[in-house]
C-alpha cells in the first residue's frame, strides 16, 4: 500500500486492553474492520492510541495485529517521534519493517532543541527510512509553517504535516499557503474543525476512530459540494463528543472507547494509567449523549 497520496479521513485508532490491562488483540482487529467497513481512507496509531503507554513489545503487538488485520486494504500510519533521535530511527525503522506505510513524527519534545536541530533530527529519520514520514505539529511540540517547509525541502521521505496547534484553523490556513504542493497538509485535534480546514486546503484529518462512518459522510459531503449537508450532519453526530472531549486532561480517551464499548467494537473501555476518569456529573453527560447518538446501537461483527 503507497501512502505517499494519502488524503481524506484517517482515524487513529485506540488501543483495546483487557479486564487485566493487556492488549485485547481480537478487539484491535475488531476495531481495524470496523472503520475499513465505514470507508476511511486509512488508519493510525499514535497518541491517541495511549502508544505512550506501551512497552516496546507491546508497541510491536499493535503494529503487526494492524497491519495484519488492514491486509494492505488502506494505508498504516504509525506513530514513531522520540525524545532522543537514535531512539525515534529505531521506532521509525521498526515500524516499517512491520509493514507500516507511512510514519507520524512528532518533533523533539522533552529536551526541545533550536530549528536546526529539528531539522537534523527529522533529516537522520528521513535517511533511515524509505516511507513517507508526516510531520506532527501539536501543541507540545509545535512546527511554524516556514520550518515545514524547510524540512520537507530537506528531508526527502517527509511527505505530509498534520496541524493540531491553536489557532487551528489559521495555522492550516497558513501551513497550506507556505508549504503550497510540497506537503499534504492534515488537520487533527479529533477532527473538531473537519469543515473550517478544508474550507482552508486541509486534504483530511485524523480524527479518533470512534465515528469512522460519520466522518466519512462529512467528508464525502463536503467534496461534492454538500457543505450544509456536511455541517449537518457534523453538528448533529460529532461536536456534542468533540465538546465532551475538549475538558482536558485524557478524557478523550475514555470517551471514544466507551463509544466503541457502546457500537459493540471493543469489549472494555479501560484506560491505561496515569489517567483522569470522567467525575460522576460528566460521565452522566457522556452516557446521555452516547445513548442519544447510539440508541439501538448492535454489536458489530467484523
Amino acid at each position: 500500500m503507497q501512502a505517499d497520496k494519502m488524503r481524506g479521513i484517517v482515524p487513529i485508532l485506540v488501543t483495546p486492553f483487557d479486564e487485566a490491562g493487556r492488549i485485547d488483540e481480537a478487539s484491535l482487529r475488531n476495531e481495524v474492520e470496523f472503520n475499513v467497513a465505514a470507508g476511511v481512507h486509512g488508519v493510525g496509531v499514535a497518541l491517541g492510541s495511549e502508544i505512550f503507554k506501551l512497552s516496546d513489545t507491546e508497541r510491536e503487538t499493535v503494529v503487526k495485529c494492524v497491519v495484519k488485520a488492514v491486509r494492505g486494504r488502506i494505508p498504516v500510519v504509525i506513530n514513531t517521534g522520540a525524545p532522543g533521535t537514535d531512539v525515534a530511527i529505531l521506532h521509525s525503522k521498526t515500524a516499517q519493517d512491520l509493514g507500516a506505510d507511512a510514519l507520524m513524527v512528532l518533533p523533539p519534545t522533552f529536551m526541545p532543541v533550536p530549528p536546526d536541530g529539528v531539522v537534523e533530527y527529522y533529516r537522520q529519520i528521513s535517511k533511515a527510512v524509505r516511507i513517507p514520514i508526516v510531520l506532527q505539529d501539536a501543541a507540545q511540540g509545535p512546527i511554524p509553517p516556514g520550518l515545514a517547509l524547510r524540512i520537507a525541502k530537506e528531508c526527502e521521505n517527509v511527505k505530509y504535516v498534520k496541524v493540531e496547534t491553536i489557532p487551528v484553523t489559521g495555522k492550516v490556513k497558513e501551513m497550506v499557503a507556505a508549504v503550497g504542493s510540497t506537503l499534504t497538509v492534515f488537520g487533527g485535534a479529533g477532527g473538531t474543525y473537519l469543515i473550517e480546514e478544508l474550507r482552508r486546503g486541509s486534504q483530511g484529518t485524523m480524527p479518533y476512530g470512534s465515528q469512522p462512518s460519520v466522518f466519512v459522510e462529512v467528508w464525502n459531503r463536503f467534496q461534492k459540494g454538500d457543505e450544509a449537508g456536511a455541517r449537518a450532519v457534523f453538528d448533529s453526530k460529532i461536536m456534542a463528543i468533540n465538546r465532551l472531549t475538549a475538558q482536558g486532561y485524557d478524557i478523550q480517551h475514555h470517551v471514544n472507547k466507551q463509544i466503541l464499548v457502546r457500537q459493540g467494537v471493543i469489549r472494555f473501555a479501560k484506560v491505561r494509567g496515569p489517567t483522569v476518569p470522567p467525575d460522576e456529573p460528566t460521565q452522566r453527560e457522556i452516557d446521555q449523549w452516547i445513548a442519544n447518538l447510539f440508541p439501538t446501537a448492535q454489536a458489530f461483527t467484523g
